[in-house]
């Protein structure tokens, strides 16, 4: 047998072992998932979950740091010799929401709930870092399996990264994923950016201005602003997971949008009246005109007098994929899984974001979509919608697809 048959009986039989490793813990996971889910914890406040974390990845031999920019853990896996540094990312906070839930295992924590999928993730890091822990004798460099808290408020990234740990570590390449309202199983990537980018902005005026005036204003910026493929409406969410209309399709209509969101509130003082709404852009060298083109239509408006200014109020950079990484990713886990192992986006989803970009600035990284939606079941995994929930079965699917793209990582330059 040749040098190359024989590396790719090897590598067969590792993946076969990643596999059937998944498959014996899955069940384990599936509890760890529902007791996380069970007991959610705000962002901030991951005391509990922070804890069970720790326990489990020191019960694997894992060194393991506490404490990290406020509730984060990081265990370290160190293989047999010295090589690249990976690491895998997973976020720990819920939402505090008031869904009613369908399940045995719904929050015991009243206005508290995993409506975002943070359990699934974590689940997922804990299965990869189980399995990786087992064939701890085929890794060449050391795997840090980060898990993170407060992403829902874009604090427990930027604040990670700032941590001393974080520069020591000198980590080479990041991944993380989102469980989200693809079909269950399915893993989603695009080689740049995932969501479109998002602002949120202030549009100030004098007293004069009524109410009534105010709500005009807003629907007739939103109708003079807007770009899109004609007869379509990109801030429809649920059609960013529709086969025909959304991102999986190269002719989605998520592709070339800006809008002003028609969702908005108006804010008054003693002194003005204000209308704040989000606006959401998929090209980023367009973000500098949005203003004057706001600017513009109030001075061509009635109400050209009672304007006062207009400002962003929050702006959070938006994820973006690493592209040789990303392109790498893709080969490795269609050759392992086979050419259906990955789908393309090829678009950008409007409203939602992740605070995984601050990882990103820092260090080489990717960020997939892992869909947990299972239309049979009932189940819809859209993120903070009221019916969320998500086919457990995303889990080994997540585990083990990643656990191989972790390890072939760190045999490779």
């Amino acid at each position: 047998m040749t040098t190359l048959a024989c590396k790719i009986s090897e590598d067969k039989i590792i993946h076969e072992k990643i596999e059937n490793s998944t498959d014996e813990i899955f069940d384990k996971l599936v509890e760890i998932r529902r007791d996380f889910h069970q007991y959610p914890e705000l962002a901030g406040d991951e005391i509990r979950t922070s804890k069970i974390i720790a326990e489990y990845l020191s019960d694997l031999g894992l060194e393991v740091r506490t404490d990290i920019a406020g509730k984060g853990v990081v265990g370290i896996l160190k293989g047999k010799d010295k090589g690249r540094k990976i690491a895998w990312r997973a976020d720990m906070d819920a939402l505090q929401t008031y869904f009613p839930e369908k399940v045995s295992y719904k929050s015991k924590i009243r206005g508290r709930q995993h409506g975002c999928g943070h359990d699934i993730h974590m689940a997922i890091g804990l299965g990869i870092a189980e399995v990786l822990s087992k064939l701890k004798s085929s890794i060449n460099g050391t795997v840090y399996f980060i898990f993170q808290p407060e992403e829902e408020t874009f604090a427990g990234a930027k604040n990670l990264v700032k941590d001393k740990l974080y520069s020591d570590l000198a980590i080479d390449e990041i991944y993380a994923l989102h469980v989200t309202a693809l079909p269950v199983g399915q893993i989603m990537v695009r080689p740049s950016e995932l969501y479109a980018y998002q602002k949120i902005l202030k549009i100030n005026f004098n007293k004069k201005l009524s109410r009534d005036d105010a709500k005009d204003l807003h629907y007739q910026i939103r109708n003079e602003i807007q770009r899109k493929i004609d007869a379509t409406s990109p801030w429809e969410i649920s059609k960013a997971f529709d086969p025909t209309e959304g991102i999986g399709n190269q002719n989605t209509i998520f592709k070339d949008y800006l809008f002003l969101d028609e969702r908005y509130h108006i804010e008054e003082d003693s002194n003005q009246i204000s209308i704040i709404a989000g606006v959401y852009e998929t090209n980023k060298s367009n973000l500098l005109n949005i203003l004057p083109k706001i600017e513009q239509i109030i001075s061509e408006s009635e109400h050209k007098d009672n304007f006062v200014s207009v400002s962003y109020i929050q702006e959070n950079p938006t994820v973006l994929n690493h592209k040789s990484l990303t392109e790498k990713a893709i080969r490795k886990l269609t050759d392992i899984y086979g050419a259906n192992a990955v789908v393309m986006s090829f678009g950008q989803i409007p409203y939602f974001n992740d605070d995984f970009i601050y990882f990103q600035q820092k260090t080489p990284g990717v960020y997939f979509l892992l869909g947990g939606s299972n239309l049979e079941k009932g189940f819809n995994a859209l993120n903070h919608a009221p019916d969320f929930r998500v086919d457990e079965e995303c889990i080994r699917i997540g585990v083990k697809l990643f656990s191989s793209l972790i390890l072939e990582n760190t045999q490779s330059e």
